[in-house]
This record gives structure tokens, sequence and C-alpha cells, in this order.
């Protein structure tokens, strides 16, 4: 007889649910709940099989114990990204899964729109011309082809970005501690790719050794005016650097999708309400800053292959087969 599994499903939003159903199990119940997941919401998941959870969601010690003490197994991360899983804690207590790809495509070509965006000014168009002003003063760009691109990171949505960067014509360089044949680039050293990039892309996954890799220091590194992106993790910039950069000019423009304090804001729908947060409302009220809000995976065939995925591997789990995409220290 199959028994029934349950898995509790948090930060859950209309587009999760919509892609999941796509992907049902008849022998897998799935609760979904909007709560993020941390100390005071895990409680939701006592009497379930699993958790699933997100980027955003607070997964360290005490809830890792407490997880445990239900009974649950298994956490199924439904994202690439783990930086806030305490694995530590989890190891020999609960299975950590995660999906590893699902689309670079989506994060790549999101990079590509914030650098159009900005280096175009097409986020000030649009809003003149809703207006009615149809001045063209302020609105200067440059070409993209010939300027030098530099990726720090060339995992498989780096290389998917420096391939879209190739079909622009940009002269190509990367910096990554794994270096890739299938990168289309060349390799340089972090400073030399500080010093040349017009535009510098992060693509790589947060750790205790780039915690903070864009600071006060590599900033000066870099040309005058450079361009940055960051469609990976928030705490790779230090905010407070960044925004020194800008107001100084140093940096000529920022394009982020991710935020160092983004937890408690992206996601949601604050726009009735004051942001407690001075530094993340100063850098929105910068003309040469575009802030997303963690949106660069949301395209229907990215959320169809975290969906499928994330399916595959609770199946795999309550099946006792081989965990394909386990994490382990």
């Amino acid at each position: 007889m199959i028994i029934l599994k349950t898995v509790a499903f948090f930060d859950a939003k209309a587009y999760d649910r919509d892609s999941f159903s796509r992907f049902s199990d008849e022998n897998i119940s799935i609760r979904f709940f909007e709560n993020k997941l941390n100390e005071d919401t895990v409680s939701m998941a006592a009497c379930c099989d699993a958790v699933c959870a997100f980027v955003n969601d607070t997964i360290n010690g005490e809830v890792i114990e407490k997880l445990s003490s239900y009974g649950v197994g298994v956490i199924a991360m439904r994202c690439a990204g783990y930086n806030n899983v305490d694995l530590k804690a989890a190891a020999g207590r609960i299975k950590v899964l995660r999906v590893p790809a699902y689309s670079p495509y989506a994060v790549a070509e999101h990079a590509m729109g914030l650098i159009l965006t900005l280096n175009r000014k097409l986020h000030r168009a649009y809003i003149r011309t809703r207006d009615h002003n149809f001045s063209l003063e302020g609105l200067t760009g440059f070409d993209l082809r010939g300027k030098a691109v530099g990726i720090i990171g060339t995992g498989k949505i780096g290389r998917c970005f420096a391939d879209v960067c190739k079909g622009f014509g940009m002269e190509i360089i990367g910096f990554d501690p794994y270096k890739s044949s299938e990168f289309c680039g060349k390799y340089v050293s972090l400073d030399g790719l500080l010093e040349k990039s017009d535009i510098i892309s992060l693509h790589c996954p947060l750790t205790k050794e780039n915690h903070h890799l864009i600071n006060r220091e590599t900033i000066s590194k870099m040309k005058d005016g450079a361009y940055i992106i960051n469609t990976s993790r928030g705490l790779l910039i230090d905010t407070a650097a960044l925004t020194e950069g800008l107001k100084s000019g140093k940096i000529g423009a920022a394009g982020l999708d991710v935020y160092e304090e983004e937890t408690a804001l992206f996601f949601e729908d604050y726009s009735d309400e004051i942001i407690p947060d001075d530094t993340l409302s100063t850098i929105i009220s910068m003309p040469n800053v575009i802030v997303t809000s963690h949106q660069a995976f949301l395209t229907r065939e990215a959320l169809d292959g975290i969906a499928g995925t994330t399916m595959e591997n609770l199946r795999a789990y309550f099946a006792g087969d081989e965990l394909k995409n386990e994490i382990t220290l």
C-alpha cells in the first residue's frame, strides 16, 4: 500500500502553485503556505514528511532542530543556491536537495536586459513618453560592441551570459577558480578583470570566501564609470561601498536583481508602506540604478524546470532511490 506523503511548501506564490500543479503526484500532497520558513513559522511543518523552501527562507540550526523533531526527513530547495541552509546542522539528520539547473538562459537574458535598460536609459524614456515628453536630453548611451564585459563566475549561467554578450560583439573576459572549457571568453585574474571591464556581471554562488566580493577595495580597482550587474546573490556586494561608488561617479550604473538585505522585502508588496531600509531607498532613487525584485529566474520555462526537478527530487527521496541532487558538506 502506498502511503501519502505530505510536503510543507513555504513562501508560496501564485506562480508556484501554477507550475507545481503541472507536475503533481497523486502520492505527494503539497500544503502551500505564503509564510517564509523561519523560527516563527517552522511549526507549520509539523506532521509533514518534507519541506520545500526557497532562497529567502531561514533554515538555520534552530529551524533544522525543530524540523528534525517533527520527523521531517528532507528539505527540497526549489532553487540552485543553498547559502541560507545550515548544512552542518542538517548533516546526518535531514537530507537537503536542490535544483542545480533550470533555465540559465532566463537569468543570463535578464542580466543583459538590465545592461540595455541602464545603458540606453529605457526606464527613463518610458516614464518621459508617458508624460508626452519626447526630449532626448540625458538619454545618450554607448555601443556595447567592442566593450569589455567581465564575468565573475563561469558556471552554466555565466557561460550563457557570455554567449549573449558574444552576440553583441563584446570582448569577453572571465574570472572563476574553476575554469570551464565551454567558456567563450578569456580567463584573467580578478584584478585584471576589475581593471579592464567596462561592465562587470556577477554569476557566482555565495560562499564564505566571496562574501562582499565587491567592496571598497575592489571598486577602487575598477575603471571609472564601470557598470555592475548582479543577478546572483545580494551578499556578493557591500551595498554601502556600492552606494559610495555610485555617488562619487566611480560606478557608472548598477543593475541589481538581488540585495543583501532582501529577505524581509523581496517577493512582497510594500507599495503602500514606507520601507525602513534607508540604503535600499537611496539606491532605488538613483537614476543610474535599476533594482528588480529577484525576478531573473522568472520565466515559464524556468518555473517548469524548477517544479519538475523538485518533484523528481522528492519522489526519489520517498522511493529510497539515489539522490542525484543532494547537497553534502
